[in-house]
């Protein structure tokens, strides 16, 4: 499409070819891109992804009021999240790396009637050269180490994602090397995955996307199947995993200020016979992700009545206490370590709070702490001949322990007293030196003497 050179007359801008192809989903000229260097390879920006360019903007009459190629820094952006003008999100998604392309935008597809003073006028048609170095996907993993990247195909509809605990309906295929080895349409709770053999990087997966969005997600072996890999699917150890994901619909569990008091007393009852279940099945990750929904409902429910309080606290407590057995079986001992002292804050006697207290803090090898507890437990209830044991296995961890210090002191000792012994030997040697050196220069001025002595 080309404006002449009398329609730019008449909007007061210098006649310059207006030429490129319309890549507007309209077909209105809003934008025009002339590719003026090809890039390389096939693959182009998807939407979320994080893209950087160097870009140079000028108005139709040739006035430069952009540049990053004069702060000499690369603009980097989220493609396709309204962080930038219209015409950028659909010029640059169809660039691929290397490309240098030149966009015509129209005041509807950059400014506006508004303009951005003082540089840019009211109703200003823009060009843009923009050169694309890169572009990834968007990291969504908790540590933001590149654990989970999500590349969107087709973007999701409103805001809301699925929570802990949500009804979800999704289509998933999961790829390993190339090869298919998962591909079903699912419905489940958030929380359940594992026991339909999903790795926890689906339901993270599943949490960031909208209703109707279309992902391919990239993880890393933690957000997979770890060292162990799955037999079940033929998955070896360490490997990473692709899962392409269509979000087709979901249902929110209710948020704790969505509930009162008596549905939140509830649905703790409910959550915490399905840990229960989960537990006694092995299902330690399962169990604890119901544990935490009791917590989290009820940890500051406040002006409660007599009764509810009491219901309130029985169900926290044994919440923090099923965590902590969960975190045990699952050998991370300082979360274990946390829900106990938690619900000893409850119950500052509790035998299990305080026996798992115990063992946590023995897998932490702080085996005089973890004595005093099992001591404790011996003390309040001394019928618990399992707390009697462990006293007696912190005791011979202790002795063995101290056995192990005495032998590395007595190393170190030993070395001092060998390092000591070479320094004052090499000391003595030096000294013997000086001296034997002192007698041959006594020994030389005395023959000097009685040279002098016999010239004279």
């Amino acid at each position: 499409m080309t404006m002449t050179a009398e329609e730019q007359a008449s909007e007061g801008q210098h006649a310059i070819p207006m030429e490129g192809e319309d890549i507007t989903q309209k077909k209105d000229g809003g934008v025009l891109k002339l590719v003026k260097r090809e890039g390389t390879g096939t693959e182009l920006p998807m939407i979320g992804d994080k893209v950087f360019v160097h870009y140079v903007g000028t108005l139709l009459d040739g006035t430069r009021f952009d540049s990053s190629r004069d702060r000499e820094e690369k603009f980097s952006f989220e493609l396709g999240k309204g962080q930038v003008i219209k015409a950028w999100d659909l010029g640059v998604a169809t660039m691929k790396v290397g490309e240098l392309c030149q966009l015509i935008c129209k005041p509807e597809y950059a400014y506006g009637s508004a303009g951005s003073p003082p540089k840019i006028p009211p109703d200003a048609t823009l060009i843009f050269e923009v050169e694309l170095f890169d572009f990834h996907g968007e990291d969504i993993s908790d540590e933001e180490n590149g654990g989970i990247i999500r590349r969107i195909i087709t973007r999701g509809q409103g805001y809301s994602k699925p929570n802990e605990g949500a009804a979800v309906e999704v289509t998933l295929e999961g790829t390993c090397d190339g090869r298919v080895f998962d591909e079903r349409e699912l419905k489940f709770e958030i929380g359940d995955g594992e026991s339909l053999r999903l790795p926890v990087g689906v339901e993270k997966a599943i949490m960031a996307m909208e209703q109707g969005e279309e992902a391919l997600f990239t993880m890393k072996p933690k957000y997979g199947y770890g060292n162990a890999g799955n037999a079940h699917f033929n998955i070896p150890g360490d490997a990473t995993l692709q899962y392409k994901i269509n979000l087709l619909a979901f249902e929110k569990a209710k948020e704790s200020w969505e509930m009162n008091t008596v549905e939140k007393i509830e649905q703790s009852n409910i959550v915490k016979e399905k840990g229960t279940q989960y537990f006694k099945e092995g299902k330690y990750k399962q169990a604890s992700v119901q544990y935490k929904r009791i917590v989290s409902w009820l940890e500051h429910e406040s002006g409660l009545s007599a009764e509810d309080e009491k219901k309130t606290k029985v169900l926290q407590l044994a919440a923090h206490l099923n965590l902590a057995m969960c975190f045990l079986k699952l050998q991370e001992p300082n979360q274990a370590l946390e829900n106990c002292d938690k619900a000893l804050e409850m119950d500052a006697t509790n035998e299990k709070a305080l026996f798992r207290r115990g063992e946590a803090l023995f897998g932490m090898k702080e085996f005089h702490k973890a004595r005093d507890d099992f001591q404790r437990v011996t003390q309040l209830y001394p019928s618990n001949k399992a707390a009697k044991s462990q006293v007696a296995l912190c005791q011979k961890r202790i002795r063995e322990q101290h056995e192990k210090d005495k032998r590395i002191y007595a190393n170190m000792f030993q070395k001092f007293a060998e390092r000591d012994s070479k320094v004052k030997k090499e000391a003595d040697t030096v000294k013997s030196d000086v001296k034997a050196n002192d007698d041959e220069m006594e020994v030389e001025n005395g023959e000097k003497e009685n040279a002098s002595d016999a010239k004279a």
